[in-house]
Parts: C-alpha cells; sequence; structure tokens
C-alpha cells in the first residue's frame, strides 16, 4: 500500500515536496505552459490545510548535465508558483549546503545543476533530505526513475505520494476502467507498445492501432509496406497477435515518397502500398471506422501519434481523432491521455482541459499502464 497524505501527521511540519515543475521554456528561461504548476497546488494547498509549518520544494528542468544553465534556473517557476499560490515564495541559489529562509514556501534550485541528482546518490540524497521533516512525492513525470530526490530522499524521511500522483493512478489503474473501454495506441516502434497492448487486451473491448508500428502486423500477413518503418525483430508476435479480433487495424492508408513529400501524398487501401513508397498516416475510411467504435466508449485511453504528426498533411488522423475524443468528454466519457508524444499533441492543440485526465508524465504514464512498478513509489512502500 502506498501512503498517502491521510496517512501522515503535518501539522507544524516542515515538508519536503518533490514536484515536477519540469515547464516548457522560451530561449530566454520564460514559461511558455504552467499547466504543471498548476497541477501541484492541490497537493500544496492540503499540506498547508493539514498544518504544515513549511514548504520546501524540489524539482528540475531540462537536461543541464551536471552544469548550471542560467536559462533553466528555477527562478521563473518560483514567481509564477507565488501568483498562482497566493503564498510568499523564496528562491534560494542551490539545492543543498545552504540556509533556509523563513517563509511559507521555498523553492531550492534546479536538482540537476548536480550529476548526484540522477545518479541517485546517498551523500546528495542525505543533504536534500535534512530540509525535511516529512517528505512528500508528487513528481510523476519522474517516478518511473530512481533519483536522489526520490528514491533516494524517501530512505531518510517518512513520506507520501501527493494529490497528482494519487489521481495518476487512480485514471491510468486498467483494472478499474469503466467498460466499455476502447484504447488507442499509435507511435512508431511496435517493441515499445507491446507490453502495453499484451497488458490491456484482456481489459479492453477494442485496441485501435495506429502510427508506424501497423506496417509489422501487416507485414506479418504477408502484404507489402513498401519503404514503411518495419520492427522485424518483433514479426512473429505481430503475426500471433494479429489473429486476435480485439486489435483492430486501419483499412486505408496515406502514403508518400517520404515526410517531406506532403503534396504527392496519396491516400491507398493497406493491400495497395506500392514498393516505391513508404505509410506516413491512416487513411480517411480508417478514422471514420475509429470514430465509429470510439462513439460507443465510456473509457477511451489514448497513448500515441496515429501518423508522422511532425509534418502536414500526416498530422491530419492524429488531430482529427484528438478533436473527436475530446467531443465525448462532455457526453460522461472518461477520455484519458498517457504518453509523452500524446501529452504534447492535446497541448498544442489546445484540448488538454477538454479530456477527463491528460498525464503530467510521459515514461511514467507508460510504465503505469504496462503494469510495472515505478521506483520513486517502490521506495516509499518500503
Amino acid at each position: 500500500m502506498v501512503p498517502t497524505l491521510e496517512n501522515l501527521d503535518f501539522n507544524g511540519k516542515r515538508v519536503l515536496v518533490r514536484v515536477d515543475y519540469n515547464v516548457p521554456l522560451n530561449d530566454d528561461g520564460s514559461i511558455v505552459d504552467d499547466t504543471r504548476i498548476s497541477a501541484s497546488l492541490p497537493t500544496l494547498k492540503a499540506l498547508f490545510e493539514k498544518g504544515a509549518k513549511q514548504l520546501v520544494l524540489m524539482t528540475h528542468i531540462g537536461r543541464p548535465d551536471g552544469k548550471v544553465v542560467r536559462t533553466l534556473k528555477t527562478d521563473q517557476v518560483a514567481l509564477r508558483l507565488m501568483k498562482l499560490l497566493g503564498k510568499t515564495v523564496q528562491k534560494v541559489d542551490d539545492c543543498i549546503d545552504i540556509a533556509l529562509p523563513d517563509t511559507p514556501v521555498v523553492m531550492l534550485e534546479n536538482l540537476r545543476f548536480h550529476n548526484e541528482e540522477e545518479a541517485n546518490d546517498e551523500t546528495f540524497a542525505k543533504k536534500l533530505a535534512e530540509y525535511g521533516d516529512v517528505f512528500v512525492n508528487d513528481a510523476f513525470g519522474t517516478a518511473h526513475r530512481a533519483h536522489a530526490s526520490t528514491a533516494g530522499v524517501a530512505k531518510h524521511l517518512e513520506g507520501c505520494i501527493g494529490l497528482l500522483i494519487e489521481k495518476e493512478f487512480k485514471y491510468l489503474d486498467v483494472e478499474h476502467f469503466e467498460a466499455p473501454t476502447i484504447a488507442i495506441l499509435g507511435g512508431a516502434k511496435l517493441e515499445t507498445k507491446l507490453p502495453i497492448i499484451q497488458r490491456i487486451l484482456p481489459k479492453v473491448e477494442k485496441v485501435l492501432l495506429g502510427g508506424a508500428m501497423i506496417f509489422t502486423f501487416y507485414k506479418a500477413q504477408g502484404l507489402e509496406i513498401g519503404n514503411s518503418l518495419l520492427d522485424e525483430n518483433n514479426l512473429t508476435m505481430a503475426q500471433m497477435m494479429g489473429n486476435n479480433d480485439q486489435l483492430f487495424l486501419p483499412s486505408d492508408i496515406v502514403i508518400a515518397k517520404d515526410g517531406d513529400d506532403g503534396e504527392n501524398a496519396k491516400v491507398v487501401p493497406k493491400e495497395g502500398i506500392p514498393a516505391s513508397m513508404m505509410g506516413l498516416d491512416i487513411g480517411p475510411a480508417s478514422i471514420e471506422a475509429f470514430k465509429g467504435i470510439l462513439s460507443k466508449a465510456k473509457t477511451i485511453i489514448w497513448n500515441g501519434p496515429l501518423g508522422l504528426v511532425e509534418k502536414k498533411p500526416f498530422d491530419k488522423a492524429t488531430r482529427e481523432i484528438a478533436e473527436y475524443i475530446a467531443t465525448l468528454t462532455d457526453e460522461g466519457v472518461n477520455t484519458i491521455v498517457g504518453g509523452g508524444d500524446s501529452i504534447k499533441i492535446v497541448d498544442k492543440l489546445g484540448l488538454a482541459k477538454q479530456f477527463t485526465h491528460v498525464s503530467t508524465g510521459g515514461g511514467a504514464s507508460m510504465k503505469l499502464l504496462e503494469g510495472k512498478k515505478l521506483p520513486a513509489i517502490e521506495a516509499l512502500e518500503r
């Protein structure tokens, strides 16, 4: 059992909180999107309501690789948090070996300015732990890694998960999806999606497949796939799984010479891919078939783009399906988005608030859907 905020006493205590403020930034270090900061507010407010004396916040931003990078300092997130939370937030110049100011909230400097963070260094973790009486991990985006500020700190302080991670567990638990559940899985590599497919197949009514991984299934069926992406190592697995009638493959494909040949893109049936061309999106008939199946769902879980979303017109299916799923939320359907690429897509389309739940963690959400343990959470269980 993973401890939650209900299981610990915070009254009069200094709480060390691992948040995920790894927000997208402009070149000058200004914040593009503060969704992750806003997502932490329920936990921070709940801790004050439970009598916490002070909150000391830890986060990383970007990949500074152990070096101090001016544009990746936590100054901007501290300012934005102060505005959103309505309490004084004091930013300090490092994350270890500093004196804590006497303010309601303290923001430590970027953890990844020290290589010891990702190395889960014992001494570094112990120094971080000195800043709290108790520990709360609410950084779902890093939960699939054992870092010093998560798994390391949990060895030294009594700890629990925050409300955000609790919410992620609720919505990404395939054991408790409301039926009928339809899953949409896309992306390039079949290898990375196989564990998810294998786990959720017994739990859902249909798995709709898109993205470049579908061409390995077509190849396994003996179809010509031209220059489309192929995962030869998993051809046999695709052949075995292709007989499962719960898997739904697109019937038509958008093809072109390559991803830069959008002007000459055309639609062909899945049996009609020329040897000199490649598949780059699913076709209009498949889009409509997907919508028809999705319309019968009570829960929809989506992970991975359906085409080459970085290039037009090969983003069409992903965009149309994302917009359609968003409309179903208003009809009472639980619409859940997980996986880094899918999260970026709904953010870019401005649809994030129109889904029941958009995960704050890419890799972590993938691991959770696969049914795997998350090291940072396991550390709290121990």
